[in-house]
This record gives C-alpha cells, sequence and structure tokens, in this order.
C-alpha cells in the first residue's frame, strides 16, 4: 500500500495546477501590454499593434475559458499542460515575429514555458516543448518583421549577431530546463519519501495501540473464559447421556479452546520460541497455520506450484504465523465449500497464495483493504458476523514488517472468490 501511495502521489505531483498557469499568464498579458504600450505610445517606434493586442486578447481569452470551465484547484492532465504551454510558446513567437524576431530583446521569454514544464511535467513533455522552442528560434531568426524602431530609420543586426541570440536562447533552454527539472525531481522524490515515511509511522501507531489492545483483550477475558470453559465440562458430564445436547455442547468445548488458543497466539507474538523450534520448513508453516482451521466445513487444499531441489528453512516468526493464519481464517470465513492455499519458491523468492471460493472483494475497495477499520467482504451473507475490518490490517502489517508484499484481488472469474498474495525474498526470511 505504502508502494501504491508513493505512485499514487508521484503521478499527483506532475500534474500542474490551472491557477498556477492562469496566474503566470494573466502577469504575462499584463507584461506585454505594458511594453507595447510603451513602444507605441512612448518611443513611438511604427509596428503592427492591432495584431500585437489581438494576440494578447488570444492569451486572455485562454485564461477566461480555463478559469470558467474548470474549478481553480483543478490539475491538468500532462497532454492538456503541453498543449496550454505550446500555445504561450507560439504566443510569444508571434508576438516576437511582429517586432524584430531574435533581434527583439525579449526573445529569451520564450523559455518560460519550458521551464515551468521542468519544474512540474514528465520529462517527455519537457523535451517536446523545448524542441518547439528551438524551431520557433530558428525560425525568428531568418524570417521576421523589421525590429521597430525611429520612424523613417531601420535596425537590422548583423547575422552573426542574431545567431548569437539564437545560441544564447537555446543555451539557456537547455540550462535552465535541466537544472530545474533536476531540483524539481528531487524535491518530489523527497516529498514523496517524507509522506511514505509519515503513513509508515502512522500505521505502527495503528499496530501498537493494537498490541496493548490485545493484551489487555487477552488479561481480561482469561478469566470468563476459564469459567466458560468449566461450565461446558460441567454440562458434559451432566448431560453427555442426552443426544439431544451432546453435539451442542462439544461445539461448545471446541470453541472456548479455540478461544484459549486465539488469545495464547496473542500473547506470544513477542515472545521468542525455544532454540529448537526457531527454524521450519515452508510445508510445516503453512501446516501449523491452516491446522486450527480445518474443522469447519470448508475444504482446504495445499498445493505446492514450483521449487525445485531442497525445501528451504526458515526463520520462525510469530508475526508471519498469525498473519498467515488470519488470511486462511478469512478466507474460511467466506469460502463457500473450498480454499486453497498454494506455495512455491525460486532462487530469489518465496510465494504463499490463499484463494476461496466465495464471493470475493468489494470491488469498490478493493484499493484500500488493509486500511484500519475497512472491510472488503458482503457481511450481509456471512454467518460469522461482521467485523472491525481489523484484521486483515493487523495481517498485512505483521507480514510487511517480515518484509512481504502482499496483493489482494479476486480471482480471475467474476464471484469466483478472493485471492492473497505473499512474497518475500528468500534473504528476509532465511535463517542466520
Amino acid at each position: 500500500m505504502v508502494q501504491d501511495f508513493g505512485i499514487r502521489s508521484s503521478y499527483l505531483s506532475r500534474r500542474l495546477r490551472l491557477t498556477t498557469l492562469i496566474r503566470l499568464r494573466w502577469l504575462a498579458v499584463a507584461g506585454q501590454s505594458i511594453a507595447v504600450l510603451f513602444v507605441a505610445l512612448y518611443l513611438k517606434f511604427p509596428f503592427p499593434v492591432s495584431i500585437c493586442f489581438a494576440l494578447i486578447a488570444c492569451s486572455a481569452w485562454l485564461n477566461l475559458l480555463m478559469s470558467f470551465r474548470y474549478p481553480i484547484n483543478h490539475r491538468l492532465e500532462p497532454r492538456a499542460a503541453i498543449t496550454v504551454l505550446a500555445f504561450d510558446i507560439l504566443q510569444v513567437a508571434g508576438l516576437l515575429y511582429m517586432t524584430g524576431g531574435l533581434q527583439n530583446p525579449f526573445a529569451v521569454l520564450m523559455i518560460v514555458p519550458v521551464i515551468i514544464s521542468a519544474t512540474s511535467l514528465p520529462a517527455y513533455a519537457t523535451a517536446a516543448l523545448g524542441l518547439l522552442v528551438t524551431i520557433c528560434a530558428t525560425l525568428l531568426a531568418n524570417v521576421y518583421l523589421p525590429l521597430p524602431w525611429y520612424p523613417g530609420e531601420t535596425m537590422q543586426l548583423p547575422f552573426v549577431l542574431i545567431a548569437g541570440v539564437w545560441c544564447s536562447v537555446v543555451s539557456a533552454l537547455a540550462f535552465t530546463a535541466v537544472y530545474a527539472y533536476r531540483v524539481a525531481e528531487e524535491a518530489r522524490l523527497l516529498a514523496d519519501a517524507l509522506t511514505a515515511t509519515e503513513l509508515i509511522l502512522q500505521r505502527e501507531q495503528h499496530l501498537s495501540a493494537l498490541d496493548g489492545l490485545a493484551a489487555a483483550a487477552a488479561h481480561e477475558l482469561g478469566t470468563p473464559l476459564a469459567t466458560i470453559a468449566l461450565v461446558a465440562k460441567e454440562m458434559e458430564r451432566s448431560l453427555k447421556q442426552d443426544e439431544r445436547y451432546a453435539e451442542d455442547i462439544e461445539l461448545l468445548r471446541s470453541q472456548t479452546e479455540r478461544c484459549r488458543e486465539i488469545l495464547k497466539r496473542l500473547t506470544s507474538l513477542s515472545s521468542t520460541s525455544e532454540e529448537h523450534m526457531s527454524r521450519l520448513k515452508i510445508s510445516s508453516l503453512i501446516e501449523e497455520v491452516i491446522e486450527p482451521n480445518r474443522n469447519f466445513g470448508i475444504n482446504i487444499k495445499v498445493t505446492k506450484l514450483r521449487g525445485e531441489g531442497i525445501e528451504p528453512v526458515i526463520r520462525r516468526n510469530p508475526g508471519i504465523i498469525y498473519g498467515l493464519g488470519n488470511l486462511v481464517e478469512n478466507a474460511v470465513d467466506f469460502a463457500r465449500e473450498t480454499i486453497e492455499v498454494n506455495w512455491g519458491w525460486t532462487d530469489k523468492s518465496l510465494e504463499i497464495i490463499v484463494s476461496d471460493d466465495g464471493k470475493g472483494f468489494a470491488p469498490d475497495i478493493l484499493d484500500r483493504i488493509g486500511e484500519p477499520y475497512t472491510t472488503g467482504r458482503d457481511r450481509e451473507t456471512n454467518e460469522h458476523g461482521g467485523g472491525l475490518g481489523l484484521g486483515l490490517f493487523i495481517a498485512k502489517t505483521l507480514l510487511e514488517r517480515s518484509g512481504a508484499s502482499i496483493t489482494f484481488r479476486n480471482r480471475n472469474d467474476p464471484g469466483q472468490g478472493a485471492e492473497v498474495v505473499v512474497t518475500w525474498p528468500r534473504n528476509q526470511l532465511m535463517p542466520d
């Protein structure tokens, strides 16, 4: 989940905010208007003022259109942002064409949209816009209207100087774009890492709180559970000859023992196992996990998918046993008839897949499974009743603590059950 969050965060950080473009364009419209008015009214240089204002009006019209069309906090998709920034480049190129091409000292402003792209868009977008600026600069070095100058006089710079201006524009474009991209990319990576760290810490705080609650629950439930076990034993002794109650009493005792085992597991998650029990094979681990879930009328199939040579021996980890046990228990709760536990290994990884033939995870919250207080199944048809949604969160966190990556998904055929894939790098589980 942390990884998925990081991907989404990185993707969103590469989408340009519409309000940023609108404000920058209003600044450009104001600056262009002041420059045109200053040259036309104060310096009184002759040039096509009306066409220049028409180009400026196009930029203002686009701003108004986007302001009314989208909410102010809208983030543009990369393609849309490229289109808008390309318009800005062409609009500035059009103004430069009317006012002397690369002889105009404002020619360097063509690179501004590329710098904006470098700070907010993917590298391919910046490269495409940079290529557009280079093409426009090349055309403006050869095709342009005369530079506005005093009436009756013509200002024509030598071609060598114009070529130098072209080189300066392209050099500034390359340097500033690469520099801005690297600085922005490092800032994005740092922000993503900080966000992911905060998310991990938040989840660890949740788990720490639940650890305390589990210990308290185990302590408080111990006494009433012992009383229930004693009463069940007395009932069995008194009514063992009555067939009407024998099956119910046996079920009551078995469930009491199961509760004891669960509480024992909760209180032993942090304990250290005996030395001779500190290592076990994968098949032994799986058998230990599924054994408490065999007597509930659900067929459990265990299949080895892959793996050659000697079966790996791994460190015993109570967190792994509890986490996998929770996944198997959840599958048993929602299966119709059968669950499957498939496992295998390669040279680099170990994999366990738990699947059932129930209705599967609810599609609308499939991407949020594993978060606290989120249930991914339809509890209405489950005879075991509802829950708080903490089971999968605890299982996922404990397994991820051991180095596993977990994927929750539905099986290939719709309505054919859920599937949980747990994968470890082999070096994470190998004994020292």
